[in-house]
C-alpha cells in the first residue's frame, strides 16, 4: 500500500509540473483535469510520507476546494436532487458529530473536579477570545454582512476533537484538552446563539430559540447518542437496565407522535411543534445509540470507522460549500485567507498568554491555546448549511477549516519538538 501512496505522490507532483507547462504554454483546457489529478494524487500520497502524513487529512480537504471551484456544478445538483439539501445536510452533520463522539465518553468530563481552574480559564477563553476577535475582524475588513456573520459563527462554535489531536501531538495536557471540547460542546447550544444574537444580530437575523435548537439537533444529539453507546458498552447492567427502559419508551413516543402527526400539525402551536419535533429527535438518539451497539457486538470493527465517515462528512461540506460559495472565493477569498490566519493566530496567542496570566502552567496553556484557536468547522458549516446560507455563512468555514488544520499540525509539532529537546537534556 504504502509503494501505491509513494507512487501517487510522485505522479501527483509530475501532475503538478504539467501544469505550469500549461500555463506558460496556455494550454487551457489542460489545467483542470490536471489540477484535480494533481491534488487528489498528492492527497493520497502523503500517506507513505512520515512528514506529510499528519496533513493528510487537510490534504482531502484542498482536494474538495479545488474540485468545488473547478467543477462547481458536479458539486451542487445530482439531476433534480440538490446537494444542498436542509435534510440531508442535518444528517450528514449528525453523521459527523456522532462520529466524533463515539471518541469521546462520559468519563471525559471527570476533569472537571480535578482541574477545575483549568477548565474555567479554557471555557471563559473558548467563548470570548475568539467570537470578539472575529466581530473586530468583521469591522476592519467591511465584508458583506452574511460573510461577516459567517466569521463571527466560526468564532462562537465550540472547539472540535481536531483539538485534543494537536494537544497529544503537542505533549501538552490531553485530560484538560478532552474535558474543555466536552464542557464547551454541551455549552454550545446556548453560548453560540448568545454569542451571535448579540454580535451578528446587526449582520443578519438571529433566532436565539431557533438557533438553540438547531444546535442542539446537529450536535447534542448525535453525541449523546454516542455516549448512550458507550454507556451500553462500559455501563453497570443496573445502568443498562435504566436505558434499555428509555429505549422502548423511544419508541412507544415515536410511534404515538407518528400515529397522531395530521393532528399534532392541525391543532397545536407552533411553539409546541417544534418541542415535540425536538423531543423525537431525542428520542431518535436513545434508539439509535443502542442500535450502534448492537451493531457493534456482531461487528466489532464498526467504531474504528467513525472516525474515517465523520472526516468524509467534513469534505462533503467543503465541496458543496465551495461550489455554492464560488463566485465569492474567487472574490474575497484571499482576504479571507488573510483573516482565517490573522483569526487563527490571535486565537492561540491570546489563548496561551491569558492563561499564562491567570496562573496555568506552561502544558495547560498551550492546551487552552490550541483549544481556542481551532474552531469547530463541522458545527459551523452544518448550521450555514440547515440556514440555507452555505455560500455566505458557510464561507468562512470553508476556508477557515484547512488552515486551522494546517497551523494547530505546525504549532503542536513545534511544541512537541521542544518537548524532545528538554527531554534529551536530562
Amino acid at each position: 500500500m504504502k509503494k501505491v501512496q509513494w507512487y501517487s505522490f510522485w505522479l501527483g507532483l509530475t501532475a503538478l509540473a504539467l501544469i505550469l507547462i500549461s500555463l506558460i504554454f496556455k494550454f487551457e483546457n489542460a489545467i483542470a483535469p490536471l489540477s484535480v489529478a494533481s491534488s487528489l494524487l498528492i492527497a493520497f500520497g502523503m500517506g507513505a510520507i512520515p512528514a506529510l502524513k499528519l496533513y493528510q487529512y487537510t490534504g482531502w480537504i484542498i482536494v474538495a476546494i479545488v474540485c468545488g471551484l473547478i467543477y462547481p456544478s458536479a458539486f451542487l445538483k445530482w439531476g433534480d436532487f440538490d446537494l444542498r439539501n436542509k435534510w440531508l445536510i442535518l444528517i450528514v452533520i449528525q453523521v459527523v458529530m456522532f462520529g466524533m463522539g463515539t471518541q469521546m465518553s462520559i468519563r471525559d468530563f471527570t476533569g472537571i473536579k480535578t482541574m477545575s481552574k483549568g477548565v474555567l480559564v479554557g471555557i471563559l477563553c473558548q467563548f470570548s477570545i475568539m467570537p470578539l476577535t472575529g466581530y473586530a475582524l468583521t469591522r476592519i475588513f467591511n465584508f458583506d454582512p452574511e460573510i461577516a456573520a459567517g466569521i463571527i459563527l466560526i468564532g462562537s462554535c465550540s472547539s472540535g476533537l481536531a483539538s485534543n489531536v494537536m494537544v497529544f501531538l503537542a505533549r501538552a495536557n490531553l485530560t484538560l484538552s478532552v474535558t474543555l471540547t466536552a464542557v464547551a460542546t454541551l455549552l454550545a447550544p446556548i453560548m453560540t446563539p448568545f454569542l451571535m444574537k448579540v454580535l451578528a444580530g446587526t449582520y443578519v437575523e438571529v433566532k436565539f430559540m431557533d438557533m438553540c435548537i438547531q444546535i442542539i439537533k446537529i450536535v447534542i444529539v448525535p453525541i449523546g447518542a454516542a455516549f448512550l453507546y458507550d454507556a451500553y458498552k462500559n455501563g453497570s447492567v443496573m445502568l443498562k437496565k435504566k436505558l434499555n427502559v428509555l429505549f422502548y419508551v423511544a419508541i412507544a413516543w415515536l410511534f404515538i407522535v407518528f400515529g397522531l402527526r395530521s393532528s399534532i400539525e392541525s391543532n397545536l402551536s407552533v411553539g409546541l411543534i417544534q418541542a415535540i419535533v425536538l423531543v423525537n429527535f431525542i428520542s431518535g438518539s436513545l434508539i439509535f445509540g443502542k442500535l450502534f451497539y448492537l451493531a457493534t457486538v456482531f461487528i466489532s470493527t464498526i467504531p474504528q470507522f467513525m472516525p474515517k465517515l465523520s472526516m468524509f462528512g467534513i469534505v462533503y461540506f467543503t465541496v458543496v460549500t465551495t461550489a455554492a460559495s464560488r463566485d465569492n472565493i474567487l472574490t474575497i477569498g484571499i482576504v479571507m485567507l488573510l483573516v482565517s490566519v490573522m483569526h487563527n493566530s490571535l486565537g492561540y496567542t491570546f489563548g496561551y498568554w491569558i492563561s499564562r496570566a491567570l496562573g496555568l502552567d506552561k502544558q495547560s496553556c498551550r492546551t487552552v491555546a490550541l483549544e481556542v484557536g481551532l474552531q469547530n468547522g463541522g458545527m459551523a458549516s452544518g448550521l450555514a448549511g440547515v440556514m440555507g446560507k452555505l455560500a455566505t455563512i458557510g464561507l468562512a468555514a470553508a476556508i477557515f477549516s484547512p488552515w486551522m488544520n494546517i497551523s494547530g499540525s505546525i504549532l503542536a509539532n513545534f511544541w512537541r519538538k521542544k518537548e524532545n529537546k528538554k527531554d534529551d537534556k536530562k
